[in-house]
């Protein structure tokens, strides 16, 4: 089985792994304090041109938002997000049970835009009864997000300066951060990113690390106690060097770019196949997820040799599945479903039935 169903089917970049090899007996401080964790925040530092960024170390994305936003919001507030927002649909609940109901916004693409902050924001406060209701606190966004689409910097700066009108901090899940920089579509940098949010983290998990996130923090009022939160979260490892390791070789150069740029070519091809054989995309995603609409006997057919996810069904007899590339995507495997899509094209016009060419 070749697996296309998610971007964390493979361990580390080769290059991470020899280096924990390397550095496995070393003796350092714990819990992030120890001179790889500082190599790679001032890395981090100069690739977001922002001295004064605060870096914290974390384990996984779910409690990377978690704790994130559990440290920013009151007991009163809310955390706004579209309704496809990773936090409101699969996250099981995390941002609920640290007392924070997530206030969603409709999307069919997987993006908010500023307009709808405002609205929902102004809707509130000229509701007489609002001291009732959850107030919005923060604003999520994911780039790219659930969907593979991503914010151009218009997109961004526009949230951006609405959030700060209205004293929302703008929070920003990076999980696949790095696809989303390498998309054609994309005019961000990780300059832009550091500019225009409050908080954001950069993938890891995703992204070439075993495991981690990279946590930034730009807003001077969100840095206070920080760590303070990551303790009472789980999220304090006690070996923190493993994770300033594995953030300092995806940084000292370039390895986090170079990785994130093969996943979006493998992408790409997997995208230009399917269009170019007839078959019609959910999304318009130029990141590394794909989402095709197949009929259901090609997605059965396709599931004998490959793995995806099924994303939504779309009508009676189509869904849309996604195919999920990594920086460790075999080129050789994305020629192979090529072939095979090729082949269900030829098939599917001259046969009632797919079938794939051993």
């Amino acid at each position: 089985m070749i697996r296309f169903e998610n971007d964390y089917t493979e361990g580390a970049n080769k290059r991470i792994l020899k280096r924990l090899i390397e550095t496995n007996e070393e003796q350092t401080p714990g819990y992030g304090v120890d001179e790889h964790c500082e190599k790679a925040r001032a890395y981090i530092r100069k690739e977001c041109d922002a001295a004064n960024a605060d870096i914290h170390f974390l384990v996984g994305g779910t409690q990377t938002n978690t704790t994130i936003i559990a440290s920013i919001l009151r007991p009163h507030q809310g955390a706004v997000s579209a309704i496809t927002g990773h936090i409101a649909v699969h996250e099981t609940g995390a941002i609920e049970a640290t007392g924070h109901k997530v206030l969603t916004l409709p999307s069919d693409d997987g993006k908010i835009q500023a307009e709808q902050v405002k609205e929902l924001y102004d809707a509130h406060w000229n509701d007489v009864t609002h001291e009732h209701m959850v107030q919005p606190g923060l604003v999520y966004i994911s780039n790219p997000t659930e969907n593979g689409t991503t914010y151009s910097k218009a997109e961004l700066e526009a949230l951006s300066e609405v959030c700060r009108e209205c004293g929302l901090p703008l929070v920003l899940d990076g999980a696949r951060l790095g696809y989303g920089l390498a998309s054609k579509d994309c005019d961000l940098t990780l300059a832009d990113v550091a500019r225009l949010c409050d908080v954001f983290y950069i993938g890891g998990t995703k992204v070439g690390a075993m495991f981690g996130e990279a946590a930034v923090i730009m807003n001077d009022a969100l840095k206070k106690d920080f760590r303070y939160f990551i303790k009472q979260k789980g999220g304090m490892l006690a070996k923190g060097r493993l994770l300033g390791i594995q953030f300092e070789t995806l940084f000292e150069d370039g390895l986090y770019y170079e990785i994130s740029k093969h996943a979006v070519e493998m992408s790409m091809m997997i995208r230009e196949a399917f269009v170019e054989n007839g078959f019609s995309l959910r999304y318009d995603s130029t990141s590394n997820q794909q989402f095709p609409i197949l009929p259901e006997d090609v997605i059965l057919e396709l599931g004998k040799k490959y793995s995806f996810s099924f994303w939504e069904k779309v009508d009676a007899t189509h869904s849309a599945v996604r195919f999920c590339t990594s920086w460790a995507t075999k080129k050789e495997h994305v020629d192979m479903l090529v072939e095979d899509i090729k082949a269900i094209k030829g098939e599917k016009n001259g046969h009632d039935r797919v079938i794939f060419r051993e």
